[in-house]
Parts: C-alpha cells; structure tokens; sequence
C-alpha cells in the first residue's frame, strides 16, 4: 500500500486540521452507527472433523491463467505497489493466477489454494471469489478456498491505491476478468487431479533477503512441497518464501510477475514442474538484496536483469533442497473470522473516497467506533502447519527478537508485545503465509509503532533514534497485533480440544 505524495499533499495543505477534522467525523459516524447497527459478536469456531490419520494417498491439481488482460494495450492500467498514477507501459513477461487442488482421500472434500500475482486482494474481494466459485464448490465438495497474493509490485492495481488520486485505480472490468480467471484455473486444477505422493523440504537462503527496519528478524527458511504423481507425469511443487516481490522498484512501469515469475519459470524447465508460490512474514521490510543496486539507477533504472537473476537465484534455492519427508495425506483447516479496529484516518479517507473497497462495520471499544472484519486460518497439511494471515506482518511477531526499552521508539520493552505467534502454536517451525485472503497493510509490534503527533497516518515521523517510520502509515492501527495474537490463541485452544477428541 503506498498513499505517500497522496498524503503528503494533503498534509502541506491541512496539517493536524484535517486529521483531527476527518478523526471527529469519522468518530462520530462510528457512533451513529453503533446506535443503529452494532455489528454482531463473531463466535469462537471450532474444528468439525479433526483428523491424526489420512487417506491412502494425495490427490493434487494444478491450473494457471493469465491475469494480462486482452485490452491491455488498448486501456490505461496502473501499475501497484510504489507510486500512484504510474500507468503501464508494457509487459515485461505476463502475471498469471495459480491454483492448488489439494485432497487427503479422507472423503472430507479437498481444499482450493489460490495464488494470484497481485499486490493484494482486500477480503471483499476474497469474499466475491468464493462467491463466484459456488456453482464449483457445489459440484466438486470442495471444503475450503484461500486465496494468496505475492505482494507482486509490478502487477495491475487490484486495490485502487494506485491510480490518479483521488480517483481509484482500480477497474470494475478488470476485477471482474480476474475472478474469471481464478475459476478457469480453479476448473483446470480440479480437471489435473492425480494421485500420488507429497514430499515435504526446505533450504536455507544464502543472504538472499534484507531486512530495512530495525530489528534485523526474518526467515531465511525456503519450504518445499514436492507432489510425485503415481502415473509418472509432471510434478507440482508448492515453495513458500519470504519477501516482498518489490525487485523492479519504483521507476518500473512494466507489468511482470516479478522475481517469483523468474523462479516458477526456472523451476519448469529444469524440471518440468509446475509451481504454486506464497509468501510469508514481510513486514518490516523484507526485500531482496540487489547486486550493483546503485549502478543500475545511475544507468536508468531497469532492474529487469537483475530481477531475473534474483527470481533464478530464489529457484536454486528450491532445487537445492535434499532431505525430504514423505508427508501423511492428511489436511486439517480451522478458519477464523474476527474484527480489526480501523484506526487510520487515511484509509477510511480512501474508502469512503471510493478509491478502496474496504468495509468498515460498527464496533464498541475501538477508537473510532469502525472495525474491518477480516480472517484467518490455521492449516495442517500433514506435519507441516500454516498460518495464513492477512497482511504485511512484521517477523518478530512470529519468531519473537523485539526491540528492548532503549531501542524501541516507544522506551517500553517487548513486554507490552504479544506473545510471538509461533510461541502461541507451540511449533517454532510454524509457517506464516502472508496477504491470505486479506490486504490489510503491516502489523506491527505495539512498543515501535509511532505516528506523527499532527498528521497522523498522512505523514511517517523520526523515532528519538531517528529512525523513520513509514509502515504505521499503512497500517490498520497499534492494536492490530495484540488483537491477532489473542485470535490465535482461541484458535490453538480449539485445536488442541479437537486433537484431543480425535486421539479419544
């Protein structure tokens, strides 16, 4: 999400005027609407049907689709994730859409993992996904659909935030052309189902990744899941990795799929596989390391070479992999529904602006009265377990490493952060799977969010280490975090009832 010359400009005109203006307003419609229609309690859900053992086999599909409209060279599209009003000039190579058919043969029905190159879908548009995908559900039983972004930076505007503010720039035709080629992929993944065997890897990356916000904490963790089929056929490896897929930069106006479009190419023909991709912890910020970074802006700024070579180094990685463990075909899900507090100004600014589509609902106990409904879902796929979340999330909450007192720009230690969310699962090699089924901006921890005492979310502000902080301004609000974290913590009580209950 980048709203900066946006802000800024508003900012130069109206400084803490507007903001504590819009703050008033925006308060006062949260509290009408709280005397008209307070949203409703969510209540804690509970897995069904938890199993310890699976079918006989795995059962995996896999379909892709182009998200590269036909009209593209005959309609003004905007290019997402760093400037707004950056319209597309060209296609550096085509974003495409992948789905995963993914059954234990446990007659339980299979899920539908969606992977899109987009820099990210809000859960309204998730929501007009399943929607669309019903007449599927129905005739396949089909359990669950979650559908993942890459945080691609060089993909078509799916969320509006890049256009020619204050209009959106997002499409209504382009929107709805990806839905349909999330059905088309979702078809050919049920039409590619074969039996056959899941193989579970990872690898370390060799400095691949940097981490531009203090504290230095990140997976340098490449997870692999090999599927063999029985018929001897092609392969599907499903490679979960963590960085933003930002390699082009800001002065790209290309579409591309960006270095994972590099990886999956690389990886098909060294091997012939077809491969599905997610990304994971981000915020903070998580980013690829660029060789010659400097002398590639003083030649013009085409990063198109050295993205490849990232995309390919990021596939070596996967192909390293050695030591595998044939995984149990056995799929577990527990998906939660909850409320956000909707804190920034700004992007309630820009939805009622209708330059996103984000919807807000009542709630009591939130600064302004709003909220976000958003969700979450804990995933066992035979021993390997996921954490989809929505968003950009800072790693320390995960793996833990917070900033002292003295370092924080708050002076309050990690004491005030939640509890780090693989410490929740009781599984330090927990796997978070980020911007799932949701774009919510970063989460940060409680003791290092800081925004600007006049402008707050318009403009990022100095820490008193001087540090900028640019991530709370796209972000839902400080208390983001703390609310994931106790989400999570009902959501591993649930489960650890339901494993008990299937050892009985």
């Amino acid at each position: 999400m980048d709203f900066d010359t946006f802000k800024k400009e508003i900012a130069a005109k109206s400084e803490a005027a507007l903001t504590g203006g819009l703050r008033a307003a925006f308060g006062a419609a949260g509290s009408l609407r709280l005397r008209t229609r307070p949203s409703p309690t969510i209540p804690q859900e509970y897995p069904r049907d938890w199993r310890l053992k699976g079918g006989r086999h795995w059962r995996v599909g896999f379909g892709k689709a182009t998200l590269l409209p036909k009209d593209f060279f005959r309609k003004t599209y905007y290019v997402a994730g760093y400037s707004e009003n950056n319209p597309a000039t060209g296609v550096l190579d085509e974003p495409h859409v992948h789905a995963l058919w993914l059954d234990d043969c446990t007659g339980r029905g299979a899920l539908l993992l969606i992977s899109a190159d987009a820099v990210g879908l809000l859960n309204a548009d998730v929501q007009a996904i399943r929607a669309s995908l019903a007449d599927f559900v129905r005739m396949t039983g089909c359990r669950g659909i979650h559908v993942m972004s890459t945080h691609d930076h060089a993909a078509i505007d799916t969320m509006g935030n890049w256009g020619p503010l204050p209009r959106t720039g997002r499409d209504k035709d382009y929107m709805r052309f990806f839905r349909e080629q999330v059905k088309q992929a979702a078809i050919d993944a049920y039409k590619d189902q074969r039996d056959g065997s899941l193989f579970f890897g990872e690898a370390e990356a060799p400095d691949l990744q940097e981490d531009v916000r203090t504290p230095v904490v990140y997976s340098r963790t490449l997870t692999r899941l090999r599927f063999v089929p029985k018929d001897g056929t092609r392969e599907t490896w499903f490679v979960h990795f963590s960085a933003h897929a930002e390699s082009l930069q800001g002065c790209n106006s290309r579409v591309s799929a960006d270095f994972p479009g590099y990886m999956r190419r690389m990886i098909h023909d060294e091997t012939g596989a077809e491969t599905f991709y997610c990304t994971g912890a981000i915020g903070g910020m998580i980013s690829m390391r660029v060789e010659d970074e400097q002398a590639i802006r003083d030649a013009g700024g085409d990063f198109a070479a050295s993205t490849r070579r990232i995309g390919e180094s990021v596939a070596q990685v996967a192909l390293s992999v050695k030591k595998e463990k044939k995984l149990a075909p056995c799929v577990n899900q527990l998906r939660q529904t909850f409320y956000l507090e909707a804190d920034n100004t700004m992007l309630l600014a820009a939805k009622f602006a209708r330059i996103v589509r984000a919807e807000t609902c009542s709630r009591k106990g939130t600064s302004l009265g709003l909220a976000l409904r958003s969700e979450m879902t804990y995933l066992e796929i035979g021993s390997l377990h996921l954490l989809l979340l929505p968003g950009e999330l800072f790693p320390e909450l995960a793996y833990g490493g917070y900033l002292s007192a003295d370092e924080s720009s708050s002076a309050d230690g990690g004491e005030v952060n939640p509890v780090p969310l693989t410490e929740i699962a009781g599984d330090p090699a927990l796997r978070i799977v980020g911007l799932a089924n949701d774009e919510i901006g970063y989460i940060l921890p409680p003791n290092d969010f800081l925004l600007h005492p006049d402008t707050p979310y318009f403009e990022p502000t100095r820490d008193r280490h001087g540090r900028r902080h640019y991530e709370e301004t796209n972000s839902l609000g400080p208390r983001t975090a703390q609310t994931i974290a106790a989400v999570f913590q009902g959501m591993m009580r649930a489960v650890q009832k339901a494993r008990k209950k299937a050892e009985e």
